[in-house]
């Protein structure tokens, strides 16, 4: 990250500090097709990312692009409702930006969700998988670069990106729910192709539960500022390949497949943010 990006970073700050209501406490990124959730947020306000000067705006459907800013039960939430990916052609620092920035706005905890293939066999479409742990070998590493010491150090630890206390909330969030919880690692890849049944096998072999075209490289910018992570992902499909020869892959499943899903999405998200307010 050299010194042009850190000032983008805090340019965008100083264009919306005055529109900040409040200090959240959990920053949540809304995956593909998952956007709903927003309705369930008591709105304060809310930004839209194409009035932030220089700020990334999501090109794929499914990906409203805003900041809403309100509370979930007592806990103060600021949450994107569409995120960016690298495949739109932006720089990876521009996709770990909007994570960078609301960790500016205060926020303590990064509650990552993305829609996912599912490579492990024993996930089914519909499934919800806690992320443990990721890969993110396959994309740019978003701390290439000078580091500005302001938001972490030159070299950060990476042993336990998904905080383990966090982790246990969403476990006992979703028991107390009755919603069934996988638990397994995720890896990115770029895309915006899907991936090959060789590649899927690939990451099988790597250690992958599941695969996606997010989250992973916003976990290490988060970890990089010492934000605590945790992350949801929605299993909408078996992964290429896993059902045969004959199976495709569409971003109209991905979406038809998380309004499905949605009620219980909502649900466990919700819960597991109020129990954030004292974890």
């Amino acid at each position: 990250m050299d010194d042009h990006v850190y000032q983008k970073l805090l340019k965008c700050y100083e264009a919306i500090e005055s529109r900040i209501p409040f200090t959240p406490k959990v920053a949540l990124v809304l995956g593909s097709g998952l956007g709903g959730f927003a309705d369930e947020i008591e709105e304060d306000s809310e930004i839209l990312y194409r009035d932030i000067p220089g700020f990334p705006v999501s090109t794929v459907p499914g990906h409203e692009g805003k900041f809403i800013f309100g509370h979930v039960g007592s806990v103060p939430v600021v949450c994107m409702k569409g995120r960016v990916h690298y495949y739109e052609g932006y720089d990876i620092t521009d996709v770990v930006l909007p994570a960078r920035l609301m960790h500016l706005m205060g926020a303590e905890i990064l509650f990552l969700t993305n829609a996912a293939g599912g490579i492990n066999r024993n996930f089914t479409a519909g499934d919800f998988m806690l992320i443990r742990d990721q890969i993110s070998s396959f994309v740019p590493s978003p701390l290439i670069g000078p580091n500005p010491d302001a938001l972490g150090e030159r070299f950060p630890d990476m042993s336990r990106i998904y905080d383990p206390v966090l982790c246990d909330v969403i476990r006992q969030a979703a028991a107390g729910l009755d919603i069934t919880l996988q638990e397994g690692v995720y890896l990115q890849f770029t895309g915006p192709a899907y991936e090959s049944p060789a590649e899927v096998r690939m990451a099988g072999i790597l250690g992958a539960d599941a695969v996606g075209m997010s989250t992973a490289v916003e976990a290490v910018a988060a970890r990089h500022m010492n934000m605590r992570v945790c992350g949801i992902s929605f299993i909408s499909n078996a992964a290429a390949g896993l059902l045969g020869p004959d199976q495709t892959l569409s971003h109209e499943e991905v979406k038809a497949r998380a309004d499905e899903a949605a009620p219980y999405f909502n649900a466990l998200v919700r819960e597991s943010i109020k129990r954030m307010g004292e974890a």
